[in-house]
């Protein structure tokens, strides 16, 4: 059944009078579909390497011959530390493709928003009608999302160098990074 299905029989049902109690069994339909749906939309960290078609991946933009411009965005369940591990990473790989043995975080911005997911929410309602007038009362309430993932976003820009790594404790070593990753990697030849 596709989307389209499902909104229409979903519409449907919501038309229906309940016979029997049939109310509960109509939101409780209707609460395990939003969980089915919100459980479909979600979907685990993707595996490292550049932004595709879905953006989740690094971009990298060349500013000058040692600094660039490095952006990983993460895909949902992916946590921040991960994002930025990944962003790391993919300063390391720049630095030593350009001939350079270290790098520094120049600056850095770490974003994050929560996407996807089934807003749910709870009312209630009464009244009274007749020919002299009426009233009613209403309650209702946003009960929370569910599904719902967050995605971050990280942003540096890296400035790399030669030789020893300054002794101050901002500078990365490229080859250590990459070790941290993949494990030993022999040394760049001459």
């Amino acid at each position: 059944m596709g989307v389209f299905g499902l909104c229409g029989w979903l519409s449907k049902m919501l038309k229906t009078p309940p016979a029997n109690g049939g109310a509960l069994m109509k939101v409780f339909t209707i609460l395990s579909i939003a969980g089915l749906l919100a459980a479909c939309a979600a979907a685990g960290p993707v595996a490292y390497g550049p932004a595709g078609a879905s953006n989740f991946g690094y971009s990298s933009t060349k500013i000058e011959a040692d600094r660039y411009r490095i952006v990983y965005h993460g895909s949902g369940g992916m946590p921040p530390e991960m994002v930025e591990d990944y962003a790391l990473r993919r300063a390391a790989e720049l630095t030593l493709a350009n001939g350079y043995d270290w790098f520094r975080v120049a600056s850095r911005d770490i974003t994050g928003e929560e996407r996807g997911g089934v807003s749910i929410g709870a009312g209630f309602g009464t009244g009274s009608y007749g020919r002299r007038g009426g009233a009613s009362v209403g309650v209702g309430g946003n009960v929370g999302k569910v599904g719902a993932q967050d995605y971050f976003t990280v942003r540096m820009e890296v400035l790399m160098g030669e030789g020893d790594a300054p002794d101050d404790g901002g500078a990365y070593d490229a080859l250590s990074i990459i070790d941290s990753f993949v494990g030993p990697t022999a040394a760049p030849s001459q």
